[in-house]
């Protein structure tokens, strides 16, 4: 799915109390891109995997998906966080998959003020990218449960989509563009 058309929805205040989401499968690009943001935008990066539990992380390294319920803590606990980094004024960017529609909406309800990157991509592009990926819990054998679970961002109207083919460059300017037009910088 390639969609250059971005509509974001600025629900709330316009001021530095953004938090940008950067979502997508494992080896799209999440952390890479969210690291990038939060320098331009001047925002503490977090990555959600480091809020996974380790009973979570030890799961998926043993090659099994994770299930909603597996994953509703660890989302409640980036909401904790994304409320505190709201309390502080200033928001933040986060690198996190977002594959479930309901996650996303819960993400919503502890931010007023927040964007998602969806960064899209072909399971056989990704996977590639995956096999040269070194050092991380999660192994490519799960790309295929993570693309089950994902339920594509339709008719979310705070979602920007990003084609992970582009160029880190581009995917940088296109999301910069996109979170100016809406007012957030």
């Amino acid at each position: 799915m390639k969609n250059d058309k971005v509509t974001v929805v600025t629900r709330g205040v316009k001021n530095n109390a953004l938090t940008c989401v950067v979502m997508g499968v494992s080896g799209s690009g999440k952390t890479t891109l969210a690291k990038l943001l939060a320098k331009q935008l001047h925002l503490p990066m977090f990555d959600a995997d480091d809020f996974h539990s380790e009973k979570n992380k030890l799961h998926m390294a043993q090659g099994r998906p994770l299930s909603d319920e597996m994953r509703l803590p660890w989302v409640k606990r980036l909401v904790e966080l994304i409320t505190d980094e709201m309390a502080t004024g200033r928001g933040c960017v986060l690198a996190y998959s977002g594959l479930r529609k309901e996650h996303r909406q819960l993400i919503r309800l502890g931010s007023p003020n927040v964007v998602f990157i969806f960064l899209n991509g072909s399971q056989e592009l990704i996977a590639k990218r995956l096999a040269g990926r070194d050092n991380h819990f999660m192994p490519a054998s799960l790309l295929q449960s993570q693309f089950n679970d994902l339920d594509i961002p339709v008719n979310e109207h705070d979602v920007i989509v990003l084609d992970v083919e582009d160029s880190l460059e581009n995917l940088l300017t296109k999301a910069l563009a996109a979170l100016k037009q809406a007012g957030f910088y």
